[in-house]
């Protein structure tokens, strides 16, 4: 059976495990400070067009919101999420545990808006009795493989700067959102309109990893304390740092990322052309077309997938996600099953 369910099934691009094979008994400092992880550093900063932020490697997504999270709030303040929102649906409630309330808004496409933002912050204004909102979170792409446009963006940070607020961005899909044929935003934008965000490997082409990316110098003070208190220093850093050099010394990063939607895409022309609908447009690699029932028992026979959303008795939607190395032959496969 060929799995649709995520895009981190597989290990990584074969040059990553190259370059780990080939630096295996090379010796290194550690704790972020090898070669490797300072070169990839310097890479990401020229597409950043910032030269002094503060880039930061750790293995997960949830350890990195948590993190962000931990280091940038004060107890009585909160977080402002879509309810769609990764922190609020799948990270068994690493944030509230950390002390802080999740707040969320309804949004049928998974994004945040300034309005809804301004809403929220009229709802909690009986201070000191209510927490504090403080930090907007959004993701790009979304949980709906929906993305921001550069207007979308620039708007909420706005928003968030006229009221004080840091905004933070989950990059966990960055690279989709950024290869998105629809999209218009840059490394460089997205470091321009928020406080902080992240670089994700983990679901494009990484072994593991993600880098923190903080671009308010005042939230950078003192985040390698955090990073060490909460376990998440490495000692063999360059196992990170290698991952990051990769994908980033030749474009690599978005050329994975454009195969993945590339692959969707292609998915999603299908399911239109043969007369079904799809839940939402995506231009990312999630997508989530709507079947009838009796083709998605006939599909669960050769293809694994989660179903996403029971639109009646007789239709669901599901969620197809590609990979950086969805085979096209998977994609014919999964085309000629549907016909």
């Amino acid at each position: 059976m060929y799995s649709f369910k995520n895009d981190y099934a597989e290990g990584a691009h074969p040059n990553i495990l190259q370059r780990l094979i080939e630096s295996n008994l090379e010796q290194h400092p550690g704790y972020g400070e090898d070669a490797y992880s300072v070169k990839a550093k310097q890479l990401i900063r020229q597409q950043l067009a910032k030269e002094n932020t503060g880039i930061y490697f750790v293995t997960g997504g949830t350890q990195a919101n948590r993190l962000v999270m931990t280091a940038f709030l004060r107890p009585h303040e909160a977080v402002i999420s879509a309810r769609t929102g990764h922190i609020f649906v799948h990270e068994a409630g690493a944030i509230e545990a950390s002390g802080h309330k999740v707040i969320t808004i309804d949004s049928p496409d998974g994004k945040l808006t300034p309005e809804a933002v301004e809403d929220i912050l009229q709802q909690h204004s009986l201070a000191p009795h209510m927490v504090k909102p403080k930090l907007v979170y959004i993701s790009n792409s979304t949980e709906i493989g929906t993305i921001y446009t550069k207007q979308d963006l620039t708007a909420l940070s706005e928003c968030c700067r006229k009221n004080q607020l840091y905004l933070f961005m989950d990059g966990a899909r960055l690279g989709s959102a950024l290869a998105a044929p629809t999209g218009d935003l840059t490394l460089a934008d997205v470091a321009r309109l928020t406080d902080a965000f992240y670089i994700g490997a983990t679901k494009n082409g990484g072994l593991l990893g993600e880098a923190i990316v903080i671009n308010n110098p005042q939230l950078d003070v003192d985040f390698p304390y955090i990073l060490k208190q909460n376990g998440a220093l490495l000692a063999k850093g360059r196992l990170l740092g290698i991952q990051f050099y990769e994908l980033f010394r030749n474009d690599l990063y978005l050329n994975l990322a454009r195969h993945a939607n590339a692959a969707a895409a292609r998915i999603s022309d299908h399911v239109r052309s043969k007369g079904y609908k799809l839940l939402i447009a995506s231009p990312t690699n999630q997508i989530f077309p709507i079947f009838p029932n009796t083709l998605i028992e006939d599909l669960g026979r050769q293809f694994q997938f989660y179903p996403w959303k029971k639109i009646n008795d007789q239709h669901t939607a599901l969620r197809l996600i590609t990979s950086w190395t969805t085979a096209e032959s998977m994609v014919d496969a999964f085309i000629a099953a549907i016909h």
